[in-house]
């Protein structure tokens, strides 16, 4: 089992907080569901954190079942609307993102 999560680090925009999640939900969350080969997405709103994580505003897990299915889902079509999701939330934060995948032990 494979995890790819992406650490979103930054801020939200000051009163954007709630739209920010609810978009989450409505919008990236089911784009991230139908990415190919999901097997289960997991999101974290960080509510307490050590330095240097304090930034981290929102934390997104994927499972998947191989590093080959991770590639075939970065590969497809499907990402596009997981990128355009993502787009539409953009203009409520500051701050950037990366991933990192994990293997299950």
């Amino acid at each position: 089992m494979f995890t790819r999560s992406a650490i979103f680090r930054g801020r939200i925009h000051d009163g954007m907080e709630e739209a920010f999640f609810d978009a989450v939900r409505t919008r990236l969350r089911p784009a991230w569901e139908q990415m190919l080969h999901a097997q289960e997405v997991r999101l974290y709103r960080p509510r307490a954190a050590e330095t240097p994580g304090a930034d981290v505003f929102l934390v997104l897990e994927i499972d998947y079942p191989s590093r080959e299915a991770i590639t075939e889902a970065l590969a497809s079509g499907r990402r596009l609307a997981a990128m355009e999701a993502l787009e539409s939330v953009r203009h409520m934060y500051a701050g950037n993102h990366h991933h990192i995948i994990y293997e299950r032990l």
